[in-house]
């Protein structure tokens, strides 16, 4: 039986999505972090004061309370990010961007970008216009 467009493409999506962690996950293991770890150092550097209430950063990065708390202890043993209590509140817990995560995301990030462009090469900037336009739409 014949799988209906929508069911096919979210298949395609999946399969993509696995393409990505493996051509962008090698790259970032020389630095260390893989791609969850990665999306974790990205939003708390883009974030205004390099630092966000747990919550938050779950949501941003797809991931559970209790699955960003198993990511977020390792990077705090090895020095990538800190636990800083809310003074306003002590039921919040903030994450903050460390130096060494900082340095870390900079360096890293040069290889997230040129393994995203060998990845995306076969689309040109048209292409790469619309398919960002389509992601933004549906996500």
């Amino acid at each position: 039986m014949a799988e209906r467009l929508e069911g096919e493409l979210v298949i395609q999506v999946i399969n993509l999505y696995s393409k990505i962690q493996k051509r962008i996950g090698g790259p970032l293991a020389v630095h260390g972090i893989g791609l969850s770890e990665y999306l974790v150092l990205y939003q708390l550097y883009s974030a205004p004061t390099q630092k966000m209430r747990r919550s938050d950063l779950a949501e941003q990065v797809g991931l559970s309370p209790s699955g960003i708390t198993r990511l977020l202890n390792p990077m705090e043993k090895i020095g990538l990010v800190e636990k800083e209590e809310n003074p306003r509140d002590a039921r919040v817990s903030l994450v903050t961007l460390s130096s060494a995560g900082k340095q870390i995301f900079e360096d890293a990030r040069v290889s997230f970008d040129h393994a995203a462009e060998i990845l995306l090469k076969p689309l040109d900037a048209q292409q790469s216009s619309a398919f960002s336009t389509l992601l933004t739409m549906v996500s």
